[in-house]
């Protein structure tokens, strides 16, 4: 596979992944909508590392992928981002820890706040 079709690969799944949170919220499945609405964070920081630098680091920490890809960026605006948004990007980090080893349950109210997390997430990202 290409550097080009693995970067579809990945925007594709990435918006795959937020549109399946959104289902699954409907479905009051809040622990999986979580758990896509981290996938499609992972998914699209890596699409945009793999257009921008060639590759991307193979790790599952959105922070450490976010830092990434700020030092590709001349704009300011993803630091900051990272900055005003750190409890959501940790949250949403643990939410596959969480989905997987822990017995909690995410709640419809979290879940809410995490979708509108993503698409101001998504906003940001696509802009750079």
């Amino acid at each position: 596979m290409s550097s080009i079709e693995e970067a579809e690969t990945l925007k594709n799944r990435a918006y795959v992944s937020l549109h399946n949170a959104k289902r699954l919220f409907e479905e009051e499945e809040y622990d999986l909508a979580a758990f896509n609405i981290r996938r499609f964070c992972q998914l699209i920081l890596k699409y945009k590392l793999l257009v921008k630098a060639g590759t991307y680091p193979r790790t599952h920490s959105l922070l450490r992928l976010m830092r990434e890809l700020s030092k590709l960026s001349s704009s300011k605006n993803l630091e900051n981002f990272i900055d005003s948004e750190i409890m959501f990007l940790t949250r949403i980090e643990n939410a596959c820890i969480v989905a997987r080893y822990f017995p909690r349950r995410y709640e419809r109210r979290e879940v809410e706040e995490l979708l509108r997390f993503a698409e101001r997430f998504r906003e940001v990202i696509e802009n750079i």
